[in-house]
């Protein structure tokens, strides 16, 4: 019976440490920090959240997860109820985003700001104030994912059109055309050697050209300079050119006394001696006309229209 007894006891005192240990336990774990309710709405997939998950503001852990839902007012949309740490520094340009621990998979919502200086957001039970989520790294990483695959397909169908069979063909033409325009380059430098070999010769002929034109530049040099002796000498005072030019202002002299008295009387003779000559012609062709008017004279005139004795032709 003793030994009974002490097994009782003794058990008994073990239920009870390990019942103080618990409540030991659970009073050291217990949450004393004060929280404030935030939501976030989102439309987003949200893989690896569950309720209990952590959140984190900048890395530093703030608060939990406290449920997640579908909104009842709008369907497809749902909201993730948090619990943050009074003192957290929540303002209205807070934005949250999904991560990810290591290779586990397992998601946490992290908390960052846009800038610094924004006013705190407010928040309470009743109303609980509303947080933006944005898409985290593994979301853009889809988005942006799907994009390269969608332009990885463009381009993969360029290249099916530039490889067709008609594109090949012109491929092949072209490479065809570059081989044959290679192969008549090649031949040029053949087709230039005998006009290569001539151009020592060609060199020395211009040579033998350009000597030429020096020494005509000389002769002609020398020329120039004779002519400007010439110049000089016909120009010197008393010289050719004076002499011719006096010459010429005594002609011009003689030949206006010329035209202003000899020619005048020149032109009244001529006109009279044309005069004369008009009336012999005159005289001449009278008596030729009818000799007899030597002796009888010249006939009267006939009267004219409008004198007496005028009479009219007849037809």
């Amino acid at each position: 019976m003793e030994n009974r007894s002490h097994a009782l006891m003794t058990g008994f005192f073990t239920v009870a440490l390990l019942v103080a240990a618990i409540l030991v336990g659970l009073w050291l774990n217990r949450d004393r920090a004060k929280s404030v309710p935030f939501e976030i709405v989102t439309t987003q997939t949200i893989p690896g959240l569950n309720p209990q998950g952590t959140v984190r503001y900048r890395g530093l852990e703030v608060g939990r997860v406290d449920d997640i839902l579908f909104d009842p007012r709008v369907t497809g949309r749902i909201l993730i109820r948090l619990s943050i740490d009074q003192g957290t520094p929540v303002t209205t340009t807070t934005f949250a985003s999904l991560g990810y621990q290591g290779v586990t998979g397992i998601a946490f919502v992290q908390l960052d700001d846009q800038r610094t200086g924004s006013p705190l957001l407010a928040s309470d039970p009743d109303h609980p104030a509303r947080i933006p989520l944005h898409p985290g790294l593994i979301d853009q990483l889809e988005t942006r994912g799907l994009a390269i695959l969608e332009k990885s397909e463009r381009i993969t169908d360029s290249l099916n059109n530039i490889l067709s069979k008609e594109n090949q063909d012109k491929l092949t033409g072209a490479f065809d055309s570059i081989n044959k325009a290679a192969a008549a380059y090649a031949e040029i430098p053949q087709q230039l050697q005998p006009t290569l070999a001539r151009l020592p010769a060609l060199t020395d002929k211009i040579d033998q050209s350009l000597n030429s034109v020096n020494q005509l530049a000389a002769s002609a040099t020398g020329t120039v300079q004779s002519y400007g002796r010439l110049a000089d000498s016909l120009q010197a005072p008393g010289g050719p050119i004076e002499r011719a030019t006096n010459a010429i202002g005594s002609l011009e002299a003689v030949t206006s006394d010329l035209e202003l008295q000899t020619l005048p009387h020149v032109v009244e003779m001529t006109d009279e001696a044309r005069t004369s000559l008009r009336a012999v012609r005159r005289t001449v062709t009278g008596l030729g006309e009818r000799p007899q008017s030597i002796l009888f004279g010249a006939p009267a005139p006939q009267p004219g229209p409008g004198e007496p004795g005028f009479v009219p032709p007849t037809k």
